[in-house]
């Protein structure tokens, strides 16, 4: 046989023995917090219509998807995010209903990139996804839940980092910037990248005032006290609208006292286009990157035919197991393996006992004697 056969391609690793064990046992835990707070579980197809991913979903970019065909021709991909997958089916399902719905989901997701840094093409993501509540209550109960997921899990140093998209749409939107400027804007933002936005901006003669705040953005982040210098530092409604929304979602988050994990950054502005106003990210140290990514995404079931606001999350849980074994978190309801070891002469008796322990929940490994000796 080809040693090729026995490795996994780039990006992509196997999962056993006791971190496999580990990562069964967060999930659970994660599961049991969501669903306290009345979401169902919901399972999508792996593979979807190229469309329900394409561009104008604002999804994951198309040279980043998993394409395949099948025999009619119509083009598929691996899902490389659960969100416009939970949208299409509430939409197909729920299209006359008129109160809120909650979905939970777990599985793995695929993104084809050639950019690695350390991340994996496959991963495991666990999330929830509120369709039918646009309330500040709605976006306060997603980023409580999702706090009291982690600390059940075992995480127990980590922030919720909350934004608002409209903040920067509407100081985009008094300086008259085109669709495209904004998406490249964005990325520039969200990045810190303090000279390429200002670059971009002079390219295009954006005038002094709206230049200054758009350019501010990237450095408003920090505790609820930085939302008051974010509304002093604009003039339009629409951003001004969006500070008083963060406000009243902080109170809120107070009232589940979960306050102390929350802080605010006006320049966090995510890739994905879906997202219209509430936006979250989770971070502890350990890793690299969010281990948490939410937000509001009130036009996405427009797409597929509903007329519906929506907010909803998801943990990468391969990130966070990984930040929680750097950091030595305690997981609880590990179950320990005992091994019972048995002869010929002493088979019935080990097995009889093998299987009483079995019958009151604990774990047990039948084993030959002569595997003591390895």
């Amino acid at each position: 046989m080809s040693k090729k056969l026995v490795h996994t391609p780039e990006g992509v690793r196997d999962i056993y023995g006791d971190e496999k064990a580990k990562k069964t046992v967060v999930e659970r835990l994660l599961h049991e917090k969501i669903t306290g707070y009345g979401y169902r579980d919901i399972q999508t197809p792996t593979f979807e219509f190229f469309d329900v991913f394409s561009k104008e979903v604002g999804t994951t970019p198309s040279k980043e998807l998993y394409k395949f065909f099948d025999k009619e021709g119509n083009t598929l991909v691996l899902r490389p995010d659960f969100t416009p997958s939970i949208a299409r089916c509430a939409a197909k399902y729920f299209m006359e209903e008129n109160v809120p719905i909650r979905f939970c989901y777990q599985g793995n997701t695929f993104t084809n990139t050639s950019e690695l840094q350390g991340k994996l093409k496959e991963v495991t993501q666990m999330g929830a996804e509120l369709i039918g509540d646009g309330s500040v209550q709605a976006d306060a109960e997603m980023i409580a839940m999702t706090i009291e997921a982690l600390y059940h899990a075992g995480l127990s140093d980590f922030q919720i980092s909350v934004g608002n998209l409209e903040y920067f749409k509407g100081i985009c939107a008094e300086a008259g910037l085109n669709e495209e400027t904004q998406l490249e804007l964005r990325e520039y933002i969200s990045g810190k990248n303090y000279f390429g936005a200002e670059e971009l901006l002079d390219s295009i003669h954006v005038n002094h005032k709206s230049k200054e705040q758009l350019l501010k953005v990237s450095d408003l982040f920090g505790t609820e006290a930085i939302l008051a210098d974010a509304g002093r530092a604009v003039s339009n409604e629409r951003s001004k609208k969006a500070i008083e929304r963060l406000w009243k979602v902080y109170e809120v988050l107070c009232d589940y006292g979960v306050e102390k994990y929350v802080s605010f950054d006006l320049g966090m502005l995510s890739k994905y286009n879906y997202y219209t106003g509430i936006i979250f990210k989770g971070y502890t140290y350990g890793v690299g990157d969010a281990i948490v990514k939410g937000g509001r995404y009130d036009n996405l079931l427009r797409r597929f035919g509903k007329e519906a606001a929506a907010i909803g999350f998801v943990i990468v849980v391969d990130d966070l197991l990984a930040a929680m074994n750097r950091q030595g978190a305690i997981i609880s309801g590990m179950e320990s393996y005992k091994k019972l070891y048995y002869t010929e002469a002493d088979f019935k008796e080990k097995l009889q006992e093998c299987r009483q322990l079995r019958a009151s929940g604990k774990n047990v490994e039948l084993l030959p004697r002569s595997c003591m000796e390895r």
